[in-house]
């Protein structure tokens, strides 16, 4: 095994688990596609494709204030370099750093200055969504950030950052739990 890689077990388990061998540190760039949006700055219009950057990226979720339109061959041209798919993960990489977004929904939309975690079969992505809001992950981001009066964070940053992932069934049964978790919480904050 690499010195970049460690298996560690976990304090608690949901029952099923508990004898499962233990978890295994892996670098996120390893098992996901870390790229990132454009960094060109397209003619803006006003109306045509959203193109999002940080601030639209937070909460679990995309928001459309103040966002910027970019003609149909804009979006194709960087929807070749960072098409988002359903599943894909987008993390704000200058300003909010470390926002998260999952994509539910079939997007239309481009990304700029964005990092784009792809979906493959090497991780559940609701397990991994989930594993990247952690305080250990917002602490290996925030250390030592580049930039002055803006900061922000690397594509390699991203890339190394590391991520613990249990068996496929565990990471599955985890990342499941915690999303009905947060809809549970996202529907009573909606309560009057």
């Amino acid at each position: 095994m690499s010195k970049d890689k460690k298996r560690l077990a976990p304090v608690s388990r949901f029952k099923e688990f508990e004898n499962s061998a233990a978890w295994e540190q892996r670098r996120l760039g390893e098992v996901a596609d870390v790229r990132d949006g454009t960094h060109d700055s397209p003619k803006y219009i006003n109306e045509g494709y959203p193109l999002l950057t940080s601030k639209n990226v937070g909460d679990g979720y995309i928001n459309y204030d103040d966002v910027k339109y970019v003609s149909e061959n804009d979006y194709v041209q960087i929807n070749k370099r960072s098409k988002v798919d359903v599943n894909d993960i987008l993390m704000g990489m200058i300003g909010t750093i470390g926002n998260l977004a999952l994509i539910r929904e079939e997007p239309d939309f481009a990304i700029k200055n964005v990092a784009l975690i792809k979906h493959t079969s090497n991780f559940d992505y609701q397990f991994l969504f989930q594993e990247l809001q952690t305080s250990a992950i917002s602490k290996e981001l925030l250390s030592g950030m580049d930039g002055g009066t803006q900061k922000f964070v690397s594509l390699k940053k991203i890339r190394n950052l590391s991520v613990m992932l249990p068996s496929e069934n565990e990471q599955k049964k985890i990342g499941s739990y915690l999303m009905r978790f947060d809809s549970l919480i996202a529907l009573h904050q909606r309560k009057p």
